[in-house]
C-alpha cells in the first residue's frame, strides 16, 4: 500500500452553495472572473448571482468574456493581460471546464513573462519552470463533467496541440459546486459531461498508478453516475440525479488528482485539437467502445474491469467485456451511443496523423495504460469507433 495525497481545494457542495460565497474567506480583493463567450452564465442569472455575492464580500471584479468550448492560447494570453492592467489579485472561473481551465491557466500567465506554452510539457511545450506562484483560483463550476473544480489541471489548444498541464498551485483554493447551477444544462451536453466524468474515473482505475485513495473515489463516481446520469439526462430538474452526478464529477476530479487519465484522453485531444467543434465528451463516447474493449482483449484488467462493469450496475459481470455490454447500455440510455466523427468533418485518412498527434502532444498518459497501445492501435481503435 503506497500512495501520495494532495487535494487542498476547499469545496462548497450543495444546492444553494453559491449564495455562502460572500461569507468565505476570499483570496484577494479584487478578482478577475472568466467565462465563456456563450451566454449561459448571463441568461440564467449565474453571473449575477456571483457579483451579488462579490459586492457584498466587498471584492471588486472585472470580466473576461472570450472562452470557447476548446480553449485557446490566445485568450489565455488576452485574460492574462486583463488581469495585471486591471490589478486583480485572484481569478474566478464561472462555468464549465472551458471556463474554469482557462482561469487556472491566466492565473499562470498573469504573474509570469512569456508565451504560455513556454512552460507547457509535451508537443512544442519548452517545458520551462513556471517561477512565480499563480495567482490563487476560485472554480464555480455549472457543469458535471471534467473534474477541474478539484484537481490541478487545465487543458489548453494551441493549433493542432491540445495539452493538459498543471502545478500544485493550479488546485483552486476554493470550489463551489452547487447543482442547482446546473439545471440548465441541455440533455446532449449533460450526457457528454456526464461521461467524461465517468472516464475520469473509468481510467483513473485502470491506470498503473492507481491506488486505494484513488480507487475509492474512481469506484463511487463510477456507480453514481450509473445511478443517475440517465436520469439526469432525461429529467434535467431532477435535483437528486443532478446531485448525484455533481458530486461522481467532483470524486472525478479527486481521482484525476490522485492516480490520472490513461491514453483514451489523449486520443480524444487529438480529434478535438483538429476539429474544435466536437466536444470532449462527444469524443471520448465516440471511441470508448473501442477503447475498452482493445484493454478488455488484452487481458490486462480482468478485474478491474469487472469491478467497474458492476459499480456501473451490470450486477452479474463475470468477464472484461461486461464492462464494455454495460457502458454501451449506459450510452443508449443517455441517447448518445450513435455519435458519427464523420458528422464533426472527421475522415479516415486523418487517422495516423491523430494518432501522432496523441502521441507527441499528450504522450506521457500512454504511460498510464495498463497494456501496451501503439500508434497501430490507436488506428485500428479509431477505425472501429468511426461512422
Amino acid at each position: 500500500m503506497s500512495f501520495n495525497y494532495y487535494i487542498p481545494t476547499r469545496l462548497l457542495f450543495g444546492k444553494g452553495k453559491l449564495e455562502e460565497l460572500h461569507v468565505q474567506k476570499l483570496p484577494g480583493k479584487k478578482a478577475l472572473i472568466v467565462i465563456s463567450a456563450g451566454q449561459s452564465v448571463i441568461k440564467y442569472g449565474y453571473l449575477a448571482r456571483l457579483e451579488t455575492q462579490l459586492e457584498k464580500a466587498g471584492v471588486d471584479y472585472c470580466i473576461f468574456d472570450k472562452i470557447l468550448p476548446n480553449p485557446i492560447k490566445v485568450h489565455v494570453t488576452e485574460g492574462a493581460e486583463m488581469a495585471r492592467k486591471n490589478g486583480c489579485d485572484f481569478v474566478i472561473g464561472l462555468g464549465g471546464g472551458s471556463s474554469i481551465d482557462s482561469a487556472k491557466a491566466i492565473a499562470i500567465m498573469a504573474v509570469n513573462d512569456g508565451d504560455y506554452w513556454d512552460y507547457i510539457v509535451g508537443g512544442t511545450g519548452k517545458g520551462k519552470p513556471v517561477k512565480v506562484s499563480p495567482l490563487p483560483i476560485v472554480a464555480i463550476t455549472t457543469t458535471a463533467g471534467t473534474g477541474t473544480e478539484a484537481d490541478p489541471w487545465t487543458v489548453i489548444t494551441n493549433g493542432d496541440e491540445k495539452i493538459g498541464y498543471g502545478l500544485d498551485s493550479t488546485f483552486p483554493v476554493l470550489s463551489v459546486i452547487d447543482p442547482e447551477l446546473m439545471i440548465s444544462v441541455p440533455a446532449d451536453l449533460t450526457a457528454y459531461q456526464g461521461f467524461d466524468a465517468l472516464f475520469h474515473s473509468t481510467e483513473g482505475f485502470l491506470h498503473v498508478m492507481a491506488n486505494e485513495m484513488s480507487d475509492m473515489y474512481a469506484i463511487k463516481a463510477i456507480s453514481l453516475i450509473g445511478k443517475s446520469l440517465a436520469e439526469a439526462v432525461r429529467d434535467g430538474t431532477d435535483e437528486a440525479a443532478r446531485g448525484d452526478v455533481a458530486l461522481a464529477n467532483t470524486l472525478a476530479g479527486m481521482v484525476e488528482s490522485t492516480s490520472g487519465c490513461i491514453s483514451e484522453h489523449s486520443i480524444e485531444h487529438a480529434l478535438s485539437a483538429l476539429h474544435s467543434n466536437l466536444p470532449h465528451g462527444a469524443g471520448l463516447i465516440m471511441i470508448s467502445r473501442a477503447f475498452f474493449t482493445f484493454i478488455a482483449q488484452s487481458g490486462s484488467s480482468n478485474a478491474r474491469m469487472v469491478e467497474m462493469a458492476r459499480s456501473l450496475g451490470k450486477t452479474d459481470a463475470m468477464e472484461a467485456m461486461d464492462f464494455v455490454t454495460a457502458l454501451t447500455d449506459l450510452q443508449i440510455a443517455c441517447g448518445v451511443n450513435n455519435l458519427k466523427m464523420s458528422d464533426y468533418g472527421i475522415h479516415p485518412d486523418e487517422f495516423i496523423e491523430m494518432a501522432n498527434n496523441a502521441r507527441e502532444n499528450m504522450g506521457g498518459l500512454f504511460q498510464g495504460d495498463p497494456c501496451r497501445i501503439n500508434n497501430e492501435a490507436i488506428v485500428q481503435i479509431l477505425m472501429d469507433s468511426y461512422r
